[in-house]
């Protein structure tokens, strides 16, 4: 496995690790449709809202900010994922999509949460 693979999957974890400190629910990561994936379905912490998170990591910021990479191909896709996601388990919640940067290496890190990121094309 290709050393950025097992730097995104840290990434995740250190994602998924957040939400479950700000209250999220994990419900699911690296959901897969196909060739789309969702990196990680969450419920809000009131469990009214489910959220679908993208996650973008990054070593540095020195060519793109990790929020940029969510352009309109990629929304679409998550779109798609997420709308097989709410048939699949007959989802009867809000739905929202977020992104998580994971900017730097171990404890130099930053983390940023956008809620409410992009709406769906």
């Amino acid at each position: 496995m290709a050393a950025h693979n097992d730097y995104g999957r840290w990434g995740e974890q250190q994602a998924a690790d957040y939400l479950a400190a700000k209250g999220y629910s994990i419900c699911h990561r690296n959901w897969k449709s196909g060739h789309r994936d969702l990196d990680i379905v969450a419920l809000s912490p009131d469990g009214t809202i489910l959220v679908i998170v993208e996650v973008k990591t990054r070593s540095n910021t020195d060519f793109v900010e990790p929020m940029t990479a969510v352009d309109r191909r990629k929304a679409r896709n998550l779109y798609n994922a997420a709308n097989a996601y709410v048939k699949t388990f007959d989802v009867r919640r809000g739905l929202r999509f977020d992104i998580i940067t994971v900017i730097g290496k171990g404890e130099e890190k930053r983390i940023e949460h956008i809620e409410d990121a992009f709406r769906p094309y």
